[in-house]
């Protein structure tokens, strides 16, 4: 008995609920398929299938080990399709979708580099702020900020998770003072980014302690580059990723404040519709993993 085509064949009958249906599937004879139990169950010491001429079931020992094989099989493609990638070269088009911001600050400067290693591939990066569908917009994959996925399908790899800092310009605190407890915040102009999922609150957190304040400012934005930008301009204060201000706060541009409180910090996900990536969407998270192990 070749037993893995044996639980293989067993799996094919039990989940079509017939020999033949099961010969179908496997492009084995109706007696291949009768024998190939036969010889599982005499292996195994127990009966699996329950079996007329008309119709057939499983046995209580037959459906658990029907539960466990499935488990088992699958664990065991999964397996194959992830070392099958790497003996075929990167090759057609990738679509990616990608945060604007995230993507210019933390991935696009290391593209280069990644089309120069993969010469057969085409990238298609689309950047926009505003999430995409996924599925619907024909991406192979794409990189969320968030602290809360939704419930999908979907496979999601965290890549980083960035922290946030609260700053502004110099003129600005020189002319309005300087916020001592987050909740100061209220007589401070809070400038927001509308597509975070904490726009309208922001947390802080110190020494077990939790803060929640809610923030309303005249200028709302949906791109954290015009929210940099007016921080810049001395219009008031935000909590921003620390990444994208970075050299700015390194400069002396902005400065933080309320350093001694925890602020939010989001998640970063490459996300994708399957386990059983093409070459080239592994290639590309691969590039993403790499990028960010040193972070």
């Amino acid at each position: 008995m070749d037993h893995l085509t044996a639980l293989h064949v067993f799996r094919t009958a039990a989940t079509s609920g017939s020999f033949a249906g099961a010969a179908r599937q496997l492009g084995l004879s109706a007696a291949a398929v009768s024998k190939n139990i036969a010889e599982l169950e005499a292996h195994l010491k127990v009966r699996l299938i329950n079996r007329t001429t008309r119709s057939m079931s499983l046995t209580e020992a037959g459906a658990a080990y029907h539960q466990r094989l499935s488990r088992i099989l699958d664990d065991l493609s999964e397996a194959d399709a992830a070392l099958a990638p790497m003996g075929s070269s990167p090759s057609g088009v990738l679509r990616v979708s990608a945060p604007l911001t995230f993507a210019l600050t933390c991935i696009s400067p290391g593209i280069p580099a990644f089309m120069e290693r993969h010469p057969n591939l085409r990238l298609e990066l689309d950047l926009q702020d505003a999430r995409t569908d996924l599925i619907g917009g024909g991406y192979d994959l794409a990189i969320r900020g968030s602290d809360r996925l939704e419930d999908s399908s979907l496979v999601a790899r965290e890549l980083t998770t960035m922290t946030h800092v609260l700053c502004g310009a110099p003129a600005y605190f020189a002319a309005r003072g300087r916020p001592a407890r987050p909740e100061d915040l209220k007589a401070f102009d809070c400038v927001q980014f509308t597509l975070s999922g904490h726009a309208h609150k922001w947390t802080f957190r110190r020494a077990g302690r939790s803060v929640a304040v809610p923030v309303d400012g005249r200028y709302k934005v949906s791109s954290s580059l015009a929210v940099r930008d007016a921080l810049l301009a001395g219009f008031g204060l935000s909590l921003i990723p620390r990444i994208y201000v970075a050299h700015e706060l390194a400069a002396g541009r902005l400065e933080a404040v309320l350093e001694d409180w925890e602020a939010d910090r989001t998640p970063v996900y490459a996300v994708y519709p399957s386990r059983h990536l093409a070459a080239k969407t592994r290639a590309f998270v691969d590039f993403l993993l790499e990028r960010f192990a040193s972070r």
